[in-house]
């Protein structure tokens, strides 16, 4: 069997997400129109404020629980489409760091649940079709274009992952998912590519969630520009580094354990965490 070099297959990726980015058209130009609006405030919270943040999170899910099933249930299924394109290109290390992805196109992923918990906060219907609202939306351009933004990091982690794996158990592929595991964990090169590895991903995850922990909500709730957005959730992680961690590691946990059951567990975890996304966003920026 042949390996699709990862590079040409990003190449792909980068290809449908332009076009998506093309069909954003006019509503993309709107996004200069808006650069260089002026930042709000942000708050600073503590860690034990994170408790109300999923409390009003899974609140969110239980009245919405029909709609957000039928809307997450694609989340799974692109997990089973993922791993099937790692195995069906012969990619088999790039399993966990596809699994991974979740965690760092998350916030793009759920700006649907995100529409649906601010027209609940205002009094409004929400429903399934409510989260399709976003295109309506004034900032659907600038959504857009940080969504492609979130992808060419998480391209670029993958890049880093099979560079990480060529340089330790590589350059040949494994010959089974049995060998590969134990190769991984009974070897010190697998556990060199594991330490590496998870140092690396740790510091796209920091990236990715520096960028848009609250860039996404602040798009969806006023007419700003990408560049106001972006600034705001850096400085909403530069004001709050112990709750953002906490926030972090939560959400890595959360997806991980979501992850396991073929990804069968983000059907619940990525709707309680994107309406959760929601709340945190009006604990730290102020109206």
């Amino acid at each position: 069997m042949t390996i699709r070099n990862p590079v040409e297959w990003g190449v792909d990726q980068f290809r449908h997400a332009a076009l998506a980015f093309e069909s954003a058209g006019r509503v993309g130009r709107r996004t200069l129109d808006t650069l260089h609006s002026p930042p709000p405030a942000v708050r600073r919270i503590a860690v034990s404020d994170l408790g109300d943040v999923f409390t009003r999170g899974f609140d969110d899910f239980t009245a919405f629980r029909t709609d957000v099933i039928f809307v997450c249930v694609i989340y799974p299924l692109i997990g089973l489409v993922l791993a099937r394109l790692a195995f069906g290109y012969d990619l088999l290390p790039l399993i966990f760091p596809l699994a991974s992805g979740f965690a760092l196109l998350g916030p793009f992923a759920a700006v649907g649940l995100y529409e649906m918990s601010r027209r609940r906060e205002a009094g409004m219907a929400a429903g399934w079709a409510d989260a399709l609202a976003v295109m309506r939306s004034p900032s659907f351009g600038a959504i857009v274009l940080l969504g492609l933004v979130l992808m060419a990091i998480f391209l670029l982690w993958l890049l880093a992952a099979w560079a990480i794996y060529i340089v330790t158990l590589g350059p040949a592929p494994p010959i089974s998912v049995t060998s590969f595991l134990r190769d991984v964990f009974t070897t010190d090169a697998g556990w060199t590519m594991i330490a590496v590895g998870v140092s690396v991903g740790f510091l796209f995850a920091l990236l990715a969630m520096a960028i848009s922990v609250v860039s996404f909500p602040l798009l969806l709730d006023r007419e700003v520009g990408v560049d106001t957005a972006v600034l705001t959730s850096i400085r909403a992680v530069i004001a709050n580094p112990a709750p953002m961690a906490a926030w972090g590691l939560i959400v890595a946990g959360g997806l991980v354990i979501a992850s396991i059951p073929l990804f069968l567990g983000l059907v619940v975890v990525m709707p309680v965490l994107g309406h959760a996304t929601w709340h945190l966003y009006r604990r730290i920026v102020t109206r």
